[in-house]
């Protein structure tokens, strides 16, 4: 299958708005492009789901072997003309000194061409080192192209091009320059998603339109076409879906909007009916059996979630009643009694008895290791027992925790709730600040949804 990995020599170099430029060029000629990030994002792929209308896939050594790498690859592609996979920050970076978990070591996995993005922001006869370095440090990676970006002027450009010819061999496939209405807002925690910026759509054209501008695609797709056959085969089996038997609500929206697609998938096929709604605009939860609120932004959000008084009395009842309730990150704030930024404070839901304040600098962030304390309502989530991999990343803590709080977890790497613990248990609420991802042998979606089953009948 043709397919193309976009990296880049660090973060901030302009990949997402390449690639979803890609994305959304390509598509516009007929192509059926499956997009593909790299990492434990959700933003990104937000993005690049809008870009070409197909759900984007993480690919992540923390919580997945190279077997399930390549089993979930294999099966999102099939239908597929082209798969482009976005790297996370730079080339050969990772948290493993080795380089074993890198956007290098993936592209290699995956043995996809890799084009690289290189900000020329400041550079002119300095590419050629920086290119040179890269192409050297490993033989076997397959660097077939760099697409210039941020570029200030047609003479600037032409530097480059004449220095890369000079003294590399590697094809310059395209030079973008400098636009402002290229640029995806950043903020506290990284890029503005897709969901919640108001003017995504024509984001996303002008990305497009920038790409077939100034971007060599046949060149592109040439060297897409040509990729080699991936080495080893995936060899994990999928488990055949129930039949929906319990109403899953979700809230999908402005505020709401970070979910694994292929976790939403295994609810359903563990028997879940999803039923999203939207917390800023339904004024009541639909008639569901358990709930599952992922993360997101409520704190650039507080007035329109706190004047939703139908819905959040609902959640509160829903919650005090003893529906099953599983929340993540920003969902775990909107469960709580208020949440305070810059010097305001908003009412949510409340079905959580404590008060949440934002910080101006990260309280967890990065990978974690959790280890289950047998308290999970659910059941353990992980087989065979072992450390859970996961993630975080939040600017809020808890004002003051209850001193006989329960929790799910024990927190071995990272900060979770509390520096120690994760997983908040009330009543029949999971509230955690790590990301879980629903992958063998951690199949927490699987539990869940038998959970929700359990309490129901």
């Amino acid at each position: 299958m043709a397919r193309l990995y976009i990296s880049a020599a660090h973060k901030s170099s302009g990949k997402t708005t390449i690639s979803a430029g890609l994305c959304a060029a390509l598509s516009e000629r007929g192509l059926i492009v499956q997009p593909y990030k790299k990492g434990p994002d959700y933003i990104d792929p937000l993005w690049l789901t809008r870009a070409c209308g197909r759900p984007c896939i993480n690919l992540d050594f923390n919580t997945m072997d190279a077997a399930l790498l390549l089993q979930r690859f294999d099966d999102w592609h099939q239908a597929a003309d082209l798969a482009l996979i976005e790297g996370n920050k730079g080339l050969f970076d990772g948290v493993a000194i080795d380089g074993s978990d890198s956007n290098a070591a993936m592209a290699k996995l995956l043995n996809t061409p890799v084009v690289l993005v290189i900000d020329a922001q400041g550079i002119t006869r300095g590419v050629a080192p920086l290119l040179q370095g890269y192409l050297g440090f490993d033989p076997q990676l397959h660097i077939a192209g760099v697409i210039l970006n941020k570029v200030a002027t047609a003479r600037h450009e032409s530097k480059l091009r004449q220095v890369i010819a000079a003294y590399t061999d590697i094809p310059v496939l395209g030079a973008v320059p400098r636009q402002p209405q290229l640029t995806v807002r950043e903020r506290h925690l990284g890029l503005v998603p897709s969901n919640e910026e108001r003017d995504a759509g024509p984001r996303v054209l002008a990305m497009a339109a920038a790409v077939h501008r100034y971007v060599d695609l046949d060149a592109l797709l040439s060297i897409a076409a040509a990729a080699a056959p991936i080495e080893g085969e995936p060899n994990l089996q999928a488990r055949p879906a129930l039949s929906a038997d319990v109403r899953i609500g979700i809230p999908r929206d402005r505020v709401f909007g970070f979910y694994y697609p292929d976790d939403l998938a295994a609810l359903c096929e563990a028997g879940a009916e999803l039923v999203f709604f939207d917390s800023l605009q339904d004024r009541s939860l639909p008639a569901v059996d358990g709930l599952f609120i992922g993360g997101g932004f409520p704190e650039t959000h507080l007035d329109g979630l706190s004047a939703n008084h139908g819905l959040r009395r609902d959640i509160g009842h829903f919650a005090r009643e003893g529906g099953p309730v599983y929340a993540e990150c920003g969902g775990l704030m909107y469960l709580a009694r208020s949440v305070s930024w810059n010097g305001k404070r908003a009412p949510m839901a409340g079905a959580l008895p404590l008060d949440i304040s934002m910080e101006p600098r990260p309280v967890g962030r990065g990978y974690v290791r959790l280890r289950e304390t047998g308290s999970l309502p659910w059941g353990r989530i992980r087989k065979g027992g072992g450390d859970i991999a996961a993630h975080e990343f939040h600017h809020s803590r808890i004002d003051k925790l209850d001193d006989g709080a329960r929790f799910a977890y024990r927190v071995i790497r990272g900060f979770g709730i509390d520096g120690r613990n994760d997983g908040l248990l009330h009543r029949r609420v999971v509230a955690c600040y790590a990301h879980l991802r629903n992958m063998p042998p951690v199949l927490w979606a699987n539990r869940f949804v038998d959970y929700v089953r359990q309490v129901k009948h």
